[in-house]
């Protein structure tokens, strides 16, 4: 059986401190456990989307 290529992962080594309303953030957190995923998930996937679609063809 012929081995899938596997995406690498870069290392997450740093943090991003942001400041919001308290209620929000428990809202947040509440429908990311009901649809059974993370905040922090879902932080990093709207920042990926964020990325790809404001590079330029210099970048990456």
């Amino acid at each position: 059986m012929a081995k899938k290529k596997e995406k690498k992962k870069a290392k997450k080594d740093s943090q991003l401190l942001i400041r919001i309303n308290g209620e929000q953030r428990d809202r947040f957190v509440s429908l990311c456990e009901e649809l059974d995923t993370s905040a922090a998930r879902e932080i990093r996937k709207f920042i990926d989307r964020f990325l790809k679609s404001h590079q330029t063809t210099d970048e990456f």
